[in-house]
Formats: structure tokens, sequence, C-alpha cells
């Protein structure tokens, strides 16, 4: 059975039923197997201090029966191991074989290799079976834990990621959208989701392009009493200006040329349930004092008629644009804005969540694993550090994009670095001559969208495009 290296400071000691039932606050769970004593009480020194719950074992057979057995009931989050034994001082084999049976059991959970016979070849072999990480004896005290540290956050995060995606499959199953939060940025939304959602109070999400507020608002719709309704979403920064009143609405025959019949508008198709007004920011000024009236007096005219059809409808809405700096410059009515933000959501940007990139990335990959039918088993460390690292401009959508791309190339049972694509971002300097025209049109956009603080308006006048053709390219851009 393992064992528990005892440190020299009488002040971390454990006592027996200390060792065998770790704390509460869940510490990061190691195991380190060696055949020198010396070194697993070093191990222990060192990792203790830093908030490592540390469990030892001299041999292979002691690691084995600590992994079938765990007695604990918490898994391990990183194992510490020894390439030589008692039986093979040398080759390096004993560990090797021992290696490829803990990935072959447990693949996610990562394994760090350590021999005072290190050499290059050794070392490629361990990467090859699937060791996360080598380090030679006597290591470097902060190399081996800023290794620990990155291999344990990786390993948790993707715990996190299985727990929540089971979570969300059940949501699923009882008809509720899917909603991956658990960064600590997310609590204030996750929080105002569950205080408004049952209310049928008007929300305004804000947020980047691509930051999911779609979903905050399929989840707002679908925790209030209005769920059975329907949710009718309605982009409203690509509406033409002359369609506005007909979309929003609706129509009699005769109302224009081509109205040849009676159209029901998207309010009339959402009373009694929600509709969702994306890019709010982006209503033209003539056409928001005809959305005001409506959210007055809950009264809609369909064009060309002069009678007023009374609908019961919750607005959401949602902008990437501030709407009170728009407010001040004259381009949004104050009091739009004062119907539409009864509360305010703030959606943060992918690169504020982190946490969440992991979870959002194995949501990803099963969805078109599934969609495509691609045998892929998962995400490799690098992949994953890659992502973690990216900034993502265009946030969960180009995450979403990413992996779509990354489960169509990938080659392999796991998703590796060059599978994602994101190192073939333009390195500082790089002349717009060596881009492709389509690299090239996504910059422009990405700077005009940013020269005009997301104003679709004002963003397309510039490029000499229509709203509509600038919402399918950010579309298919990812931004």
């Amino acid at each position: 059975m393992p064992t528990s290296a005892k440190p020299q400071d009488s002040r971390s000691l454990k006592t027996a039923d200390e060792l065998s039932h770790p704390p509460q606050s869940r510490a990061p769970r190691i195991l380190a197997a060696d055949d020198q004593p010396h070194i697993l009480e070093a191990i222990q020194l060192l990792l203790h201090p830093q908030g490592y719950w540390v469990e030892c074992a001299k041999s292979p057979a002691e690691v084995r029966e600590a992994l079938a057995s765990d007695s604990v009931g918490n898994s391990y989050d990183a194992l510490l191991i020894d390439l030589n034994y008692m039986r093979d001082t040398t080759s390096g084999q004993e560990g090797l074989d021992l290696l490829s049976e803990i990935v072959a059991l447990d693949s996610n959970l990562p394994v760090i290799v350590m021999t005072a016979w290190g050499n290059v070849e050794l070392a490629v072999e361990a990467m090859r079976r699937g060791a996360r990480d080598f380090v030679q004896k006597p290591w470097e005290n902060e190399r081996l834990l800023a290794i620990l540290r990155t291999q344990v956050e990786l390993h948790r995060a993707l715990q996190r990621a299985e727990r929540l995606a089971a979570e969300n499959r059940l949501l699923q199953a009882q008809g509720r959208p899917e909603f991956i939060a658990s960064a600590a940025s997310m609590q204030p939304v996750l929080e105002a989701i569950a205080r408004v959602g049952p209310s049928d109070a008007n929300v305004l999400i804000t947020g980047e392009h691509g930051s999911g507020k779609e979903v905050v608002a399929q989840t707002l719709h679908a925790l209030s009493l209005r769920a059975s309704r329907a949710l009718v979403a309605v982009n409203t920064g690509a509406l033409a200006e002359g369609l506005f009143e007909s979309e929003l609405f609706g129509h009699v025959k005769g109302a224009f040329t081509d109205a040849r019949t009676d159209r029901i508008g998207r309010f009339e198709l959402a009373d009694g349930g929600t509709i969702f007004l994306d890019e709010i920011g982006n209503v033209p000024i003539r056409q928001q004092a005809k959305l005001l009236r409506v959210l007055e007096s809950g009264e809609i005219e369909r064009l060309g008629s002069s009678r007023s059809r009374k609908v019961d409808v919750r607005v959401i809405s949602a902008t990437n644009t501030d709407l009170q700096a728009a407010c001040s410059s004259g381009q949004f009515r104050e009091d739009l804005l004062f119907r539409l933000n009864t509360v305010e959501i703030r959606v943060p940007a992918l690169r504020e969540r982190r946490e969440d990139i992991p979870t959002l990335a194995i949501h990803f990959l099963r969805r078109y694993a599934s969609r495509y039918r691609r045998q892929i088993d998962g995400l490799d460390n690098a992949a994953l550090q890659i992502m973690a690292q990216y900034a993502w401009p265009g946030n969960v959508r180009e995450l979403e994009h990413t992996l779509e791309r990354a489960v169509l190339m990938c080659r392999r049972r796991e998703i590796q670095p060059a599978d994602l694509g994101l190192n073939l971002q333009r390195p500082q300097g790089q002349n717009l001559e060596e881009l492709s025209l389509e690299a090239v049109e996504a910059l422009l956009i990405r700077k005009a969208l940013q020269r005009f603080q997301g104003n679709i308006s004002q963003a397309a006048e510039a490029l000499g495009l229509s709203r509509g053709a600038l919402y399918r390219r950010m579309e298919k851009y990812g931004l």
C-alpha cells in the first residue's frame, strides 16, 4: 500500500487518521513513486508547504494498488513517478511499462516521470507513451512546482468540463438550453439569471460579439413562466430599414408593392412568450420611436393597418454597443434605453473567463464529432495550453468555429495544436501582402468594428457594405 512520507518538521507530521482522510477543502492530491525513501521525503517536504496532499509508493506494485483501491475516495490530480526501481536500475523500462498502464487506465491523469539516468531517447519515449512532462534528478524545485501547478490546473479543468457536460446533458434532456459557466467572472451572470429569469422584467444583455448573449437570453426564457410559449429571436441590426416595421409588427395585404398577403410580425409571433431583440444598438434612430411606442403601450399596428392589436411579450435585448455613450451622442433614445434595461446583465469576454475554455472546448468537440461522425476522444494537453493562452478576439463563437475546424482536420484520436489553426494568426510586423484575401478581409472588418466601437451601421458604411453583408462576413470569420 502507498505510504505518506513524513517530513522532519514536527509541525508537518500527520496522524494516521489525518492521512486516511484528507482535508475537505480538497487540496491537490499527488501520488509520488520512488524506491528511495529520501526522494519521497524530499518530494513531500517540497510539496506539502505549497498546499499539496502527497501520498507515496515505493514500487510499481504499490502504484497499481493505490490506483485500484483509491481508498480515500478522491481521484489523484497528478502522478510523479520514477522510471527506475530495484528490479532494473538503469534502463527505465520498469517505469515506462508502469506509465503505459497508467495511461491505459486513465488517459486524462497527468503523469510526470523522473529519473537519475535521464537521456533524450528515454525522455522522448516517456512522452510518446503519454507522460505530460519529464524531470531529471536532482530536480530544480521551481521547475517541478511549475510543472505540477500547470498539470493540476489542466486536470481539474477537464474534471470540471466532464461534470458540467453531464449536467448540461441533463438540462438539455429537460428542454433547457446548455449554459456552461464555472468561472468566477460568470457568477454575477448566473446570479442575475436566477433572480430575473422567473420574472417578466425586460432585460438588456451586454457584451462583446460572440460572448454568448443569445444563450443568456435562451436561459432567461427557459426559467420564466413563459417557457412553454415561443422565444422569437430577431437580429434587429441586420434588418433593412425599409423592412423593419414589416418584420417586427407585420403588414396587411397591399401595404407596399410586394405585400400580396397579410403577414404576422415577430411581436405577434411572440405573444404570450418572449422576443429577443439582438443588436438593439444598431436600430436606426427613426425606428426607435416606433419600437418605444410598442414597449410603452403593449400594442402593435401592422404596416398599412389602422387597427391596434394587444400583445403580451417579454422583451430581452442584447448589444455590444455602449448605449449610454450612444444616448449622449444622440444615436440612441434615452427613453427607449430605460424601457429596455429594467435589469442589465453583462456577459464577460472569453478572455475574462479562461477557466471555462476547457469545458467549452470539450462541449463543442463532442457536438461536432457527433455531427461529422468523427471518432475523437479529447484534446491533447498542448492544444489545451495553446487555447488557454490565446486572446480569443471572437470570444465563444470563435472558439466554437475553431473546434469545428479542428474536428474536421484532426487525424488522430486527440485534437493536436496544429488542428486548431491558432498559430496562423498574423505575427507582429507581418505585411498584408503575405496574408490571404480572407485574412485581410477579416483583419479590416475587425479594425473597422474596433474603430466604431462595434457600431455595425458605421462599420458597414466605412467598409462599403450593407449591414446584412457585414453580418454574414462577421459570422464567417467568427467575429
